[in-house]
């Protein structure tokens, strides 16, 4: 079979070493099952490093797991979440929101992924409307699915208005490592210190082998999570092999240093294609996606030689990943195939 490299989505990506070392060092013996264990309680200690002290963190399978239970955990089925008509919940998750924690997306159109309170603010005059689903919770993603960025003021703003309404602000934060990678801040500048309530943080994207977090930063709205994740089948019995992922990621910077490379790797791949005739970006390149539009005759071309996904089917759109694996050679062979497409006009 070809392992060749692709560029359809991070998720594509193998495990980084030092996560395999990790979950190979933590394969010695007995431990207690469910996260009573000294690798679980190593990761929580990561995580408030990275975090705050204050936080409650629960480790889940994956990412659709984190931000619908962490969802749950906000809203009763009468709620609503307001979030970007681009959303991973929205779009991603088989309507898992609203199956399962049973209240409604109210979505925004939001063109380069991110969304603002000045969309959300008509959604409030059904508040205490009994005919009307409430919102409750403003969920955005960062990264955006789109590849863009939200900075730490605009996240800033976006919660003052969340608390100002009583409403909480949910983060899904599959690619939270990108985006903080990109502004050269910390973790907790674009979440505990920004006001965000609840943060579904990634792993798998950024070089885990599986595994993801829910954070609270308000541990009044943890109380009851222990159930939620349990009833909701994301409680694992051998968490040990979750946590040590995260230890891993979380010590000696290989967080960022993964994502930095993906992000290094996408403005490569962005500034060789804005020379290619016929081959336009379509969105800023803010972490690791690269978003372009092509004549439509070279996508089945390339597909025969790397893997991606067409985003938007009516515009030729399409979106090109990179990981923390990704290397030079990966993009100078991709973006000669590019040139040598474009230039035979197919």
């Amino acid at each position: 079979m070809r392992n060749q490299r692709s560029f359809a989505s991070d998720n594509n990506a193998g495990v980084h070493p030092d996560i395999l070392g990790a979950i190979q060092s933590a394969n010695d013996g007995h431990v207690v099952a469910y996260g009573d264990d000294s690798y679980t309680a190593a990761a929580v200690a990561k995580f408030r490093e990275h975090f705050g002290e204050e936080v409650d963190v629960y480790f889940v399978f994956g990412g659709t797991g984190a931000n619908v239970l962490g969802l749950k955990s906000l809203t009763s089925p009468y709620h609503a979440v307001v979030c970007a008509e681009t959303a991973h919940i929205n779009v991603d998750e088989c309507g898992a929101p609203e199956n399962y924690a049973g209240c409604k997306l109210l979505t925004l159109p939001a063109p380069d992924g991110k969304i603002n309170a000045g969309q959300i603010e008509p959604l409030l005059h059904a508040v205490g409307i009994e005919h009307h689903a409430q919102p409750k919770v403003i969920s955005v993603s960062q990264s955006t699915e789109m590849g863009t960025v939200y900075g730490p003021r605009e996240i800033k703003e976006l919660t003052d208005f969340a608390h100002r309404h009583g409403l909480l602000l949910h983060m899904d934060g599959a690619r939270l490592a990108n985006a903080a990678a990109h502004l050269g801040v910390s973790l907790r500048d674009i979440t505990s210190e920004a006001g965000v309530d609840v943060l579904s943080f990634g792993g798998t994207k950024n070089g885990m082998m599986y595994g993801e977090a829910v954070v609270f930063f308000d541990g009044s709205l943890s109380r009851d999570f222990k159930f939620i994740r349990k009833q909701g089948m994301q409680l694992s019995s051998k968490m040990r092999f979750i946590a040590a992922q995260f230890t891993a990621l979380l010590s000696d910077d290989l967080w960022r240093r993964n994502a930095a490379h993906a992000n290094r790797m996408a403005m490569l791949l962005a500034d060789a294609v804005s020379e290619i005739p016929r081959i336009r970006l379509t969105q800023k390149v803010e972490s690791n996606a690269v978003f372009a539009t092509l004549p439509r005759e070279f996508v089945p071309v390339i597909q025969r030689e790397y893997f991606f996904y067409v985003w938007n089917e009516t515009a030729s759109e399409v979106r090109w990943m990179t990981s923390f694996d990704t290397t030079e050679d990966d993009i100078r062979s991709f973006v000669e195939l590019l040139k040598k497409v474009a230039g035979s006009g197919v």
